[in-house]
């Protein structure tokens, strides 16, 4: 039998989905006065970084980053365009890549953490208590949300994620 979501569930969705496009906006929008490049730079650079030895295949990228497979590929085309990465091949599979941060990838991907992590502050940390955002990581893992544990630790030295 299939149900259909209540009222109250289907508020939550458009709350959801209202305050994730806004926070987003109002975060790309510090980033860019601060003269950097959008988040989605900022989110591969980390990851990247992240990643043994500092590289992923792209597909892995992908995945990661829940972005589409040609938004990827265009964003890994203008990282290595500017320099913060490099595109390596595969010595198993001479057809396979890996995509590698450069130290210039590092660099920004710790320059941009300043503003990224004031706006984080400024549009979220700064209404919520820390136990509200402990609740609220709480009902977000409930709906399948959760992060790796070890993403906390990353995120209080500078690497925070989307």
């Amino acid at each position: 039998m299939k149900r259909k979501p209540s009222p109250e569930a289907t508020a939550a969705w458009i709350r959801l989905m209202r305050i994730r496009s806004r926070v987003l906006d109002a975060v790309e929008q510090e980033l860019k006065k601060a003269g950097f490049p959008p988040l989605a730079w900022y989110d591969a650079l980390l990851e990247l970084s992240r990643a043994p030895s500092g590289e992923m295949r792209p597909v892995e990228l992908e995945k990661q980053m829940l972005l589409p497979q040609y938004s990827t590929s265009r964003l890994i085309d203008r990282l290595v365009d500017e320099g913060l990465a490099a595109r390596r091949e595969c010595k198993i599979d001479k057809r396979g890549q890996f995509i590698e941060i450069t130290e210039a990838g590092r660099e920004l991907q710790k320059k941009m953490w300043g503003p990224y992590s004031a706006a984080i502050e400024k549009h979220v940390g700064s209404k919520l208590s820390d136990a509200d955002a402990v609740k609220l990581c709480g009902l977000l893992d409930r709906l399948g949300c959760s992060c790796d544990e070890g993403d906390a630790p990353a995120a209080r030295d500078g690497a925070a994620a989307r």
